[in-house]
C-alpha cells in the first residue's frame, strides 16, 4: 500500500484540524496518517477531502483510528448515541462525502510496518507481526490486536477526565530494531512527540499532540527504509 522507495512523513492525530494538515500534507513525501482524522477539531469534513484526494492522487493513506471507525458506524446507522464530537462531525457531511469516507475507512489498514518502522493508532501488540490486519465491520465490535490498534491497552481504570486510563506496557513487548508510531493518547508534555524506549530495546513515539483539542500535530519524516529523518510541529 505504500509505493517502494518513497520517502515518508508520518502524522500524528489530525482531529479535524485542516489548516495544520494542509501544512503537513504540503509535500513530495508519501503521507502515512495514523487515524483520528475527524472530531473536535474546526473542519473535520474539509480534513477529509484532503485525505481523499491523497489516496486518489496516490500520495497517502491513513491507518484507522477509533474516532474513524465511530464514525463509519455512524454513517451506517450501527449508532444512534453519538458523542456530540461525532454528531458534529457527521452532520458537516454530506451524502456523497459520507458515502466516499465510510468506504474509504473500510479499507484503511489498522497496521502497517515498513523496515524498522511499524504504524499503528492506538497501541502495538506482537501478533501484529504475524499476520496482517484483518478488515474491520462498521456493525460489530472489535477485539483481540485490532482492539489493541484502535484504542490501546486499557487498565480498566477511569481518569478524572472521564476517559479511560491506559497502560503502556505493550511498549515493552516492542522487539529491538523496531519503532512504533502511534497516536490515540496525548502523552507529549512539551508539544512534541513523546519517546519511549522498550525494555526489549525497541521504541515508542507517541504522535497525537493535541491537534483539533488546542495543540499542535506533529509530523515525522521518514527515509524509504523507515529511517528518522527529522520531525516538526504544524
Amino acid at each position: 500500500m505504500i509505493p517502494a522507495g518513497r520517502p515518508l512523513r508520518v502524522v500524528g492525530d489530525v482531529h479535524g484540524d485542516l489548516r495544520a494538515f494542509r501544512h503537513a500534507a504540503a509535500t513530495d513525501r508519501f503521507i502515512v496518517q495514523l487515524g483520528d482524522l475527524v472530531d473536535y477539531g474546526p473542519d473535520s469534513a474539509g480534513v477529509l477531502q484532503l485525505m481523499l484526494r491523497l489516496l486518489d492522487e496516490g500520495r497517502g493513506l491513513f491507518l484507522l483510528g477509533n474516532h474513524d471507525f465511530r464514525l463509519a458506524r455512524a454513517i451506517s446507522g450501527c449508532i444512534t448515541h453519538l458523542a456530540p464530537e461525532t454528531a458534529a462531525t457527521l452532520a458537516s457531511l454530506d451524502s456523497a462525502l459520507a458515502a466516499r469516507t465510510a468506504a474509504a475507512i473500510a479499507r484503511a489498514p489498522a497496521w502497517l510496518r515498513v523496515g524498522g518502522a511499524f504504524f499503528v493508532h492506538g497501541g502495538f501488540h506482537d501478533a501484529m507481526l504475524m499476520a496482517p490486519p484483518p478488515a474491520p465491520l462498521a456493525g460489530r465490535r472489535v477485539s483481540g490486536p485490532l482492539a489493541r490498534a484502535l484504542y490501546g491497552e486499557p487498565t480498566g481504570r477511569t481518569q478524572p477526565d472521564g476517559f479511560p486510563e491506559r497502560s503502556l506496557r505493550w511498549v515493552d513487548r516492542i522487539p529491538a530494531g523496531l519503532t512504533v508510531y502511534c497516536g490515540h493518547d496525548q502523552r507529549s508534555r512539551d508539544g512534541r512527540p513523546y519517546r519511549r524506549t522498550a525494555a526489549s530495546g525497541g521504541q515508542a513515539v507517541f504522535l497525537d499532540t493535541g491537534a483539533g483539542k488546542g495543540g499542535h500535530l506533529s509530523w515525522i519524516d521518514l527515509s524509504p527504509t523507515g529511517m528518522e529523518l527529522s520531525s516538526a510541529l504544524g
